[in-house]
């Protein structure tokens, strides 16, 4: 029954789909319940021994790596604030279920170097710079780049968007 729970806990409506930034996906129960019972459900739903979809920042925060869910709220909000002020970047908010949505610098996709995934900002809970970014590809995904925070997404922005 928890796993049933856990569902309806990360589960957005059909709407949220439209977002054009992360706060407007903070509406499901992870989102707006209190974080104590949100940390409680998480944990009795990942001690049934599965990996639990969530958002990076309820992963982080149940590993005591980030002090709280606003944090977290505050990560992406600065992203977001960062990215939509320049060109060619989009927010996506259909995600894995349970995230938070990403970004993707769209004049990577199908430019000169013919990539068809453009470059990818996501937030990750694997390193404390809470940034990764995937870069433009066209077969295999990858490895992610972490990034070292807002300062170092900030840095590294001309790195990324070069890539056409």
């Amino acid at each position: 029954m928890v796993e049933l729970e856990w569902s309806r806990a990360i589960e957005l409506p059909r709407e949220a789909r439209s977002a054009s930034k992360p706060s407007e996906l903070r509406i499901a129960w992870v989102h707006r319940a209190p974080e104590d019972q949100v940390l409680a459900l998480y944990r009795a739903a990942f001690a049934a021994g599965e990996l639990v979809p969530s958002p990076w920042w309820l992963r982080a925060l149940a590993e005591e790596k980030l002090p709280s869910r606003e944090a977290g709220f505050r990560v992406e909000d600065r992203i977001d604030t960062l990215l939509s002020r320049r060109p060619g970047w989009e927010f996506v908010p259909w995600a894995a279920d349970g995230e938070s949505g990403y970004w993707e610098f769209m004049p990577s996709e199908r430019g000169r170097a013919g990539h068809l995934t453009p470059t990818t900002v996501l937030n990750t809970a694997r390193h404390s710079g809470w940034i990764d970014v995937l870069p433009a590809h066209s077969v295999s995904t990858p490895e992610p780049i972490a990034v070292q925070g807002l300062a170092g997404l900030r840095a590294r922005l001309g790195e990324f968007e070069a890539v056409r």
